[in-house]
């Protein structure tokens, strides 16, 4: 029977919405691997496996992993913020919300004919991710005061950035990871220290591809810190409680890998996966917690977001601090993550610091400081704010901020001469450790490739890569782990190597001046944390006391 004219129109209407859903999904089918593949790029990017350096300090990045070929890990922050390897693909990355695979799960993608699929790397939880093979990669020694590394080889693991695809590994090095000039990573692919996809790379002129995977085994060398040994504050069930030295960082972050807490926990106490559960400044000594399980963690920083915890600190500050009580509530800005600097400004934070004088010497006050926030070296920022900046603070406390120090705000420079003053005043004092810095953070732009990259000559350097490539065949390959936990070469083993020098490494041709152990020390200390069921205290340091003398 013939349809009337309406019911012929909306069986027709019906039949072409059928077709346009079926089109539709022959298209998403067809794009949804790929796409898979970028987000897992993403996810990849924003773990933490590519992250510039970016604050001084430790004050962050607990679920931060390791820096890419051939540069230092990233410094460590009181915040997580975005960095420019944490942004997502372009293109089809902004529809990552419709491919993305459900909260537990993960589809597995089977690509196309002689597609190559990698898995993502899996995000790991500093402290948790570390065991004995990694604190087996090299050992202490204690000199003059100071804990040191005996240098190590170590290798820095990395997927393929969204922003490198098409670009030759020639130009990434020479633009991105310029601590080493372009010779030595020609000197480095000679011998055979270079890999793309577990394959030796022979020519820096091959071109990335999306989900490439690279490896670069350098000869890694530490900054020392204090010899202090890290005191046990208390340890149950749920917790670990240390009181941390000053000079020493929290968890692996810029330079430092074995000479830090989680490290030396682990290496000297057996004191294993541990969470961190609060943050201190490198230069930072005092109560430090840490969580044995990730239900304790997880319950303590739910204490934390509700604003549950209370903080106290104490300090030496220059001049004569006010009396009575005094509150701060101005704003704070990060001028740079990567030197690792801090400023009030209107557009910054909102933040809240409560101080009072304990003591005053006739040059010099003890104040105790109560952070209500928790903003990036809020404490220090303030005070220098106040006029009365902490005594030995080698940021805060600096010329470079002006005549006045930063007081009130006044700063007659731009925050590009600020950084450059800076970095400057503690490159002329060989102390740019302080600012998480080494020499080949400080090139001005991409170098020419054409121009020479070295102070050592082609010859020397080809010299230099046969040597390498000598002392690598004596040696085992590095052991796999694509779980993106970057693991130690496997030449820690080998007794009959000294892996204390190397050809290839410029660090040992330097001969570093040491820091004293009292260069080592800022006068500020966490000297107590309180939460709703706990509180744990760490004695008054020796500089806060009463007969305190200043030399």
């Amino acid at each position: 029977m013939w349809l009337g004219g309406r019911s012929w129109l909306l069986v027709f209407g019906q039949v072409c919405s059928s077709l346009r859903c079926l089109a539709f999904a022959r298209t998403w089918g067809a794009c949804r691997g790929p796409m898979a593949e970028r987000l897992s790029t993403g996810a990849e990017a924003a773990s933490g496996l590519g992250a510039p350096a970016q604050q001084n300090g430790d004050a962050g990045g607990d679920a931060r992993g390791e820096q890419p070929p051939g540069h230092p890990e990233p410094a460590c922050s009181e915040v997580e913020p975005v960095s420019g390897d944490a942004k997502q693909p372009s293109g089809n990355g902004e529809r990552a919300p419709a491919a993305a695979p459900g909260p537990g799960k993960r589809k597995k993608r089977r690509g196309a004919v002689g597609e190559r699929v990698v898995p993502p790397p899996k995000k790991r939880r500093a402290g948790v991710s570390f065991g004995d093979e990694h604190f087996a990669e090299t050992s202490y020694y204690f000199e003059g005061g100071l804990r040191k590394v005996r240098p190590y080889y170590f290798d820095f693991r990395t997927y393929c950035k969204g922003r490198w695809v098409g670009h030759s590994l020639l130009h990434v090095f020479g633009t991105e990871f310029r601590a080493q000039p372009l010779a030595y990573y020609e000197a480095a692919v000679r011998a055979g220290r270079l890999h793309l996809n577990e394959e030796p790379v022979q020519d820096l002129s091959i071109v990335l591809k999306d989900n490439d995977f690279l490896r670069n085994t350098v000869h890694r060398h530490e900054p020392p810190v204090t010899a202090e040994p890290i005191r046990l504050l208390a340890e149950n069930e749920d917790v670990v409680v240390v009181d941390k030295p000053s000079s020493i960082p929290v968890h692996p972050c810029g330079r430092f890998r074995h000479n830090t807490v989680i490290f030396i926990l682990g290496k000297e106490h057996q004191l294993k996966e541990l969470h961190p559960l609060h943050r201190l400044d490198r230069l930072t000594s005092g109560v430090l917690m840490f969580a044995k399980t990730a239900a304790v963690s997880e319950r303590i920083h739910e204490q934390v977001r509700d604003r549950q915890l209370e903080k106290e600190y104490v300090c030496r500050v220059a001049g004569e601090f006010p009396a009575e009580e005094v509150t701060c509530k101005e704003p704070i800005l990060v001028v740079s993550y990567k030197v690792g600097v801090c400023r009030v400004d209107p557009q910054g934070k909102a933040c809240e610091s409560v101080f009072q004088r304990l003591s005053y010497n006739g040059h010099s006050s003890v104040v105790r400081c109560r952070p209500l926030t928790g903003r990036t070296h809020q404490i220090r920022v303030h005070l220098q704010f106040l006029g009365h900046p902490i005594l030995n603070d080698p940021i805060y406390n600096s010329a470079a901020w002006g005549p006045s120090r930063g007081r009130g705000g006044h700063i007659p420079k731009t925050d590009e001469e600020l950084l450059r003053d800076l970095v400057a005043e503690h490159q002329a004092k060989q102390s740019l450790d302080v600012l998480d810095l080494c020499g080949g953070d400080l090139c001005p732009g991409p170098p020419d490739p054409t121009a020479p990259s070295s102070e050592l000559s082609k010859d020397c350097l080809e010299e230099m890569a046969a040597s390498a490539q000598k002392m690598d065949g004596a040696v085992e390959a590095a052991p796999q782990d694509l779980d993106g936990v970057p693991v130690a070469s496997g030449k820690a083993t080998k007794t009959d190597v000294n892996q204390e020098t190397d050809p290839l490494c410029s660090e040992c041709r330097r001969v570093p001046q040491d820091p004293s152990p009292q260069d080592l020390v800022m006068f500020l200390h966490a000297l107590r944390y309180k939460g709703p069921d706990f509180e744990y205290h760490s004695p008054m340091p020796a500089w806060a006391r009463d007969d305190w003398q200043e030399h």
